[in-house]
Order: structure tokens, then C-alpha cells, then sequence
């Protein structure tokens, strides 16, 4: 029925659903890009924190939607992922599923393959990843493999696009025709106990809009969702009698039986399709007895982070020159022509201004006639005099300059790093080293007592603590993602990286870079200290984390046009956040450090949220400056560098002077670096913590531990800096520069 109404669909050009899955690390986001070229819309999906991505294209006259569903091994809702994934291919119907299987891995990929088709999905397989299959010396008998299934198989490549014409030429044959019904036998036995799961089934008409044997299936492994289908059925108890005599028949565990049972009508198809060609090791493998060795794993692991972030600001570094050097010729035209042009208006208020004054009385008079008329005519007074200091005085002219161009000049100068970060970042990934970094780093947070999966959203805070934060979903115990969601914040974020820079290359010199490093470090040793102070400590953590079993990708050669759409996707977050948040927040903070309007900076409405604070962060060594500088932090951590700017009053070529001059010294701008690491959460991440945890305990708890932590580390670097005598010899060589330079 579904295939003919799809059938009349497409014929009359209207817009077909198409649902994209397949597991992890198959190249589905790259696949994606190539059907719909790059054109996304990201949401959430309903109810969920689960990130959603819809794309749209046409092929031949026909719309498509597509639907990327969240990367998963298997349909049997262990997950969020997995939930959601089902879900939709069961309430949404999409007319098309389009699997993409790893033809280099088709054992383990064919299993998802598998479930789909017990779903009564309508499937067209994509064999990505043909390349790497046949230079692993595999051939596959694609028509074979088709015929096996009863499904359209297409080989692609999505890295070179090949093969994505006949995809979308598939996707529009098989929803032209009803899918084709295969039924999955798990011998005469074991689908006789399913038989008589599913006549009880079928005499529920609720549970009708599911396929039966596919919930007899599921009922039979226990799958929690559908045993809440199950318990709400009027046939409840004669399902569950069944259920537990069919399980009791089988003697071991029905979800083991019919998972083993399933790969061996795996192997029964791929011993038709797949012919392997026996190859001595190969060079991936060498590779991986250097990077996965028990002792070379972890400072090759530390290697390939300095090399990153030295390559990340070495060769962003004249890029950034050359966007201040930009910002400070547009400060100086915009200044100049704010200049003239206040000339121009101071001329036309002095000429004008009898008239002005008598139609601002008269429109007084008009909405207040009540008024006397010398009240109208001092009404009409203060107006104009509000309107020539506010609109043809200075003012305008300081928040162009002073507040816009300086605030987010200073921000916007950091955008090459953090672009090159991500580029480093997307070589990794893409080549297969995170997924080993992964597994190296296992046994390091497994005693930290971190699960091995939080090493991914951990290494995601890398680039932004909400993705991080919301990444935890793939870990199973609840247990153990609130705890990696709790240390996620201290992972360094790309806002941070901006302060870094800026702080360590004023007061650090020739060691900026390994001061920058050192945050990184930093946050990581303290996320695993704390995990491992909160397991001890906390009892909602004292279970052991469970073990880590993870597949590693083969490793590829990381293609140009992958690179920079992954750099570009990241790196534009960070772009349209200075072009939002930080243009508001910079005017905010030049609104109050700048009223009372007229008086110095000392006397204005953020220096005495400063002052007030100052007796707190006096053991710190942090001026007021410093400190109104994090409390904007707090709505993002790129307004702490738009916050110095607007206070000092310039562009990022003299921020670092300047802070090394009246701010910071080495010590004290290394505490602050500290603090800015590890002290509240930027405004949405803790949003998104509250959304994940659905509890203000937690939330709280983590802002509340962060402040604390990152007072104690920063006042131990002062303390430490002192004992060393490091700030002395610092004031020293500051004297004696200041003496030789007069």
C-alpha cells in the first residue's frame, strides 16, 4: 500500500521522505554532503538534545527530504541514538532508508542491515567505502548481495562523490515500488517460539501499526520500549506468559541466540557475495603497533597535541596580523569620518536649533496640553539638549569606535586560530587517529573512573563544551555520562583559546606557546582528577565505570574538501556568535563603562561592579579590569577579550601592551588564564548541562565547584609564582628596561 501511494507521489513530482543511517564511522555525514551539497538545516530532535540534520535536493523532476538519523550499530534502543533512529523509521515511515554499509566491514554492518529489513523498512543499501574494500583485497558480488536481501546495492565512494547519481537514481526506483518483504528465519525452532509470540500479538489492534514479528522479536530480547508497548496492552499478560515460556524454551539468553543467529545468516550471504584474498599485515596495521603500543601510545599521543597547537597559531599568526592591521585602518577611517561627521551636525544643530527647539515645544504642547507654557518650553529644553550631546556629540562616535570596532576588533582577530584548530582537528579525525587516541587514552580515564566513550565528548569540549556535553548520550550508564558531563566544561573550548593568546603572548614572551599548552594539559589532568574525586566521594558514582569496547576506523587519507567543510561548519559558529552575542555584550559593557556619560572610566557603572568585587580577588593579584573582564565571560568566554578591548579603548596590536602594563604580569596572567579554564560555564553550556541532566542539582553543582576549583588553582599558580620569587625578577627587568629606554 505504502509503495503505491509512493508511486503516485513521484509521479506527480511531489516530495519524498528519505531517512540516511548506518553505523558510526561509515562516511555518512560525508555521504549526506554529497546528496544534498552541503545545504543542512540542524535542529533537535523533538523532546530530545539529539542533533537533528535535514537536507533537501531534487533528482530528476522529484524533491527529496532527507533525514540524517543519528550514527548507530544496532535498532535495539540501548540508546538515545538508537531510540530516535527507530522511532522515526517506525512512526515517520519514510518511503526510502538508505543503510550505508562499510563494504570494508560488512560482518558487523550488515546486522544493522538486517534489523531494518525485520522493521519492513524500505531499504536501498549504499556500499560505501568500495574503494577501501577492494584495496583490502575484497570482492564483492554487488548483484549477488542484492539478490541475497532482496534490496538495490549501490557501491559509492563519498569521498570522491562516485556512485552518488545511481544512489539518488535507487532512492527514486525503490520508492516507486512497495518494498520487498523479507523475512529474516532463524531456523525451524527458534521462529516457531516467534510464531506464537506474534498470534498473541496480532490480537491487540493497538499494537497493530507495528509489524508483529518484528515485535515478537523485540519482546522476545527484552527490549524495554517494547515491553512498555506490551504492558499497556489489554493482552498484556497472555504476551508476557508467552514471552517468558518461549524464553524459558530456549534455554540461554533469547537476545544472544538471536543476535548469533543473525550473524550466521550473515555468513551464509557474504559466503555468496565476498571473497577475501588472503594479505600479509598490512602497513595500517604496523602503524597501529607503534601508536596503540602500552608504552608509546600516551607521549606520541602528547607529540601529536603540541604539533597541532603549534601549527595552529605559527601559521595563523600572520593571518591574524594582517585582520588587525585591517581593524585598526577601519577604526581610524570610521573615526575620522565620525569626526567630520560631527562637525557637519554640530554645524546644522547651531543653525537649526531655534526651529528644533520650537517644534520639539509645540509637539509637548500637543501631547501635553495641560502643561503651562513655560513647562513645555523646559521640556522642549532637555530634549534638545539630550539629543545634541547623545546624537551630534561624541557618543555615537565612542560606540562605533570605542565600543564595536575595539570590542569585537579584538575577538574577530582570533578567528584564524581557531579556524586552524579545527582544520588540525578535521586531519585527525578523518584520517582515523581520534578513534585510536580514544583507545590509548581508555585505561587513563577508566582508572580516573571515566567510562572510555567520554573520551569523545571530552575531546569535542576541544571545540565547544555544548557538543561535548550533549555527545554523552552515546554512553550507556546514566552514571557515567553525568560524571563526564560535569568535568566536559573544564575541557579548553575554542572561546577560551582567544584569552590564552592574548594574555600569553602580552606577559609570557618566547613561552606564549607552551602557556597556551599548558591550559590544555591543564584541563585535562583536572577533568580527570575530578572524575575520579567525584567517584570516590559522591555516592551516586561509587559503581565501577563499565568497560570500553570501541571499533577502530581504517585509517584514510584526509580529503581537501572534507577538511575545510568540517573547518568551515565549526569555525562559522564561532563567526555568527561574534557577529550576535558579542556585538550585544560589547555594547553593553561600553554602555556601562562609559556612564555616567562624561566622567572617567574609574567612575562608571562596571568599574564599581569591579571595585566591589576587587576585595575577593585581591589574594589573585586581579584589578577590576580583570574582573568585570570574567564576569561578562559569563555570558561567552570570547567577551572576555572584547571586554579588555573596550575597556583599554583599542585594538588588539596595543591589548597586549597594555595589558602587560597596567593589568597582568607573568604569574598573574597565567592565574588568569587558570581561572578563565576552569570557573562558570558560559551561559548556554550551562543551559544545555541543565537540558541533558534535567536536574538544577547537577547544574548547579557544576557552576558552584567550577568557581571554587578555579579560585584554589589560580591562587596556588600566585602563590607558587611568589615563592619562586618569579613576579620580583619580572618588576625587576620591567625597571630596568624603563631605565635604559630613557
Amino acid at each position: 500500500m505504502k509503495g503505491v501511494t509512493v508511486k503516485v507521489l513521484v509521479s506527480e513530482k511531489e516530495t519524498i521522505k528519505v531517512a540516511l543511517i548506518g553505523n558510526p564511522n561509515v562516511g555518512k555525514t560525508l555521504l549526506f554532503n554529497d546528496l544534498t551539497g552541503g545545504r543542512a538545516h540542524v535542529g533537535n530532535w523533538p523532546g530530545k538534545t539529539v542533533e537533528k540534520k535535514e537536507g533537501k535536493y531534487t533528482f530528476r523532476g522529484v524533491k527529496v527530504e532527507l533525514v540524517d538519523l543519528p550514527g548507530t550499530y544496532s535498532l535495539t534502543a540501548h540508546s538515545v541514538d538508537e531510540l530516535i533512529a527507530r522511532e522515526f523509521i517506525v512512526n515517520e515511515k519514510p518511503d526510502v532508508v538508505i543503510d550505508i554499509v562499510d563494504a570494508s566491514n560488512l560482518e558487523r554492518n550488515l546486522y544493522l542491515t538486517m534489523q531494518l529489513l525485520e522493521l519492513g523498512a524500505n531499504v536501498v543499501i549504499a556500499l560505501n567505502k568500495f574503494d577501501l574494500a577492494e584495496g583490502l583485497g575484497y570482492q564483492i558480488d554487488v548483484k549477488a548481495l542484492a539478490s541475497s536481501l532482496g534490496v538495490r546495492v549501490v557501491p559509492t565512494v563519498a569521498t570522491t562523490k562516485k556512485g552518488v547519481e545511481e544512489l539518488k537514481q535507487a532512492v527514486i526506483e525503490a520508492a516507486r515500488k512497495k518494498p520487498s518483504k523479507y523475512e529474516v528465519s532463524y531456523g525451524r525452532a527458534l521462529d516457531s517460539v516467534i510464531s506464537k509470540v506474534e498470534e498473541v500479538i496480532v490480537k491487540d489492534p493497538t499494537l497493530s501499526r507495528f509489524p508483529s514479528r518484528w515485535l515478537a522479536v523485540k519482546a522476545l530480547e527484552k527490549d524495554e520500549e517494547v515491553l512498555k508497548l506490551i504492558r499497556a496492552s489489554p493482552h498484556a499478560n497472555e504476551i508476557e506468559k508467552v514471552v517468558a515460556e518461549a524464553s524459558e524454551k530456549l534455554g540461554d539468553d533469547p537476545e544472544v541466540v538471536l543476535a548469533e543467529k543473525r550473524y550466521e545468516i550473515i555468513g551464509s550471504i557474504l559466503s555468496k557475495a565476498l571473497e577475501r584474498e588472503e594479505k600479509p599485515v598490512t602497513f595500517s596495521d604496523l602503524i597501529d603497533r607503534v601508536l596503540l603500543n602500552k608504552y608509546l601510545g600516551i607521549p606520541i599521543f602528547a607529540v601529536i597535541l603540541w604539533a597541532m597547537f603549534t601549527f595552529t597559531f605559527e601559521v595563523s599568526a600572520p593571518l591574524s596580523d594582517l585582520i588587525d592591521l585591517a581593524i585598526s585602518w577601519l577604526g581610524e577611517v570610521v573615526n575620522e569620518a565620525l569626526t567630520h561627521a560631527d562637525t557637519i551636525s554640530n554645524m546644522f544643530f547651531i543653525a537649526t536649533g531655534a526651529e528644533i527647539n520650537d517644534f520639539l515645544a509645540n509637539l509637548v504642547a500637543g501631547w501635553l496640553p495641560s502643561l503651562p507654557e513655560w513647562s513645555s518650553n523646559f521640556a522642549s529644553s532637555l530634549i534638545a539638549d539630550w539629543m545634541y550631546t547623545n546624537l551630534f556629540q561624541s557618543e555615537l562616535s565612542s560606540l562605533i569606535t570605542d565600543g564595536v570596532i575595539s570590542g569585537v576588533g579584538a575577538v574577530l582577530v582570533f578567528i584564524p586560530p581557531i579556524f586552524f584548530l579545527f582544520f588540525a582537528l578535521s586531519i585527525l579525525e578523518d584520517s582515523g587517529y581520534l578513534a585510536r587516541a580514544a583507545f590509548v587514552v581508555d585505561r587513563i580515564l577508566y582508572k580516573a573512573g571515566l567510562h572510555g566513550k567520554s573520551f569523545i565528548p571530552l575531546l569535542l569540549g576541544f571545540g565547544c563544551n555544548i557538543p561535548g556535553v550533549m555527545a554523552t548520550r552515546s554512553i550507556d550508564s546514566e552514571e557515567d555520562r553525568i560524571l563526564t558531563i560535569l568535568v566536559n566544561p573544564l575541557m579548553s573550548c575554542n572561546a577560551r583559546l582567544p584569552v590564552y593568546v592574548l594574555v600569553a603572548g602580552a606577559v609570557l614572551g618566547a613561552y606564549a606557546t607552551f602557556g597556551v599548552f599548558s591550559m590544555y594539559v591543564l584541563g585535562m589532568v583536572l577533568a580527570a582528577s575530578m572524575a575520579l574525586l567525584f567517584r570516590r566521594t559522591i555516592p551516586y558514582f561509587k559503581k565501577k565505570p563499565s568497560h570500553f569496547i570501541m571499533e577502530l576506523p581504517t585509517y584514510a587519507l584526509p580529503t581537501a574538501r572534507n577538511t575545510l567543510t568540517h573547518m568551515w561548519e565549526r569555525g562559522y559558529v564561532f563567526v555568527r556568535k561574534a557577529g550576535t552575542i558579542i556585538v550585544a555584550g560589547v555594547v553593553a559593557v561600553w554602555y556601562l563603562s562609559t556612564h555616567p556619560w562624561g566622567l572617567p572610566i574609574y567612575w562608571s557603572h562596571v568599574a564599581t561592579i569591579g571595585y566591589t568585587l576587587e576585595p575577593i580577588f585581591r589574594p589573585l593579584g586581579f584589578n577590576w579590569m580583570s574582573i568585570v573582564a570574567l564576569v561578562f565571560g559569563f555570558v561567552a568566554k570570547e567577551m572576555v577579550v572584547g571586554t579588555f578591548g573596550v575597556l583599554l579603548g583599542c585594538e588588539e596590536e596595543m591589548l597586549g601592551t597594555l595589558l602587560a602594563s597596567y593589568v597582568f604580569t607573568p604569574v598573574t596572567g597565567l592565574a588568569f588564564m587558570a581561572f578563565t579554564l576552569i570557573y562558570i560555564p558560559c551561559l548556554a553550556t550551562i543551559g544545555i548541562i541543565y537540558r541533558e541532566t534535567a536536574s538544577w542539582k547537577w547544574t548547579a553543582f557544576t557552576v558552584v565547584y567550577g568557581i571554587i576549583l578555579a579560585y584554589l588553582v589560580a591562587l596556588l599558580i600566585v602563590s607558587v609564582g611568589h615563592l619562586l620569587g618569579v613576579e620580583s625578577v619580572y618588576i625587576l627587568n620591567s625597571l630596568l628596561r624603563q631605565i635604559a629606554a630613557t
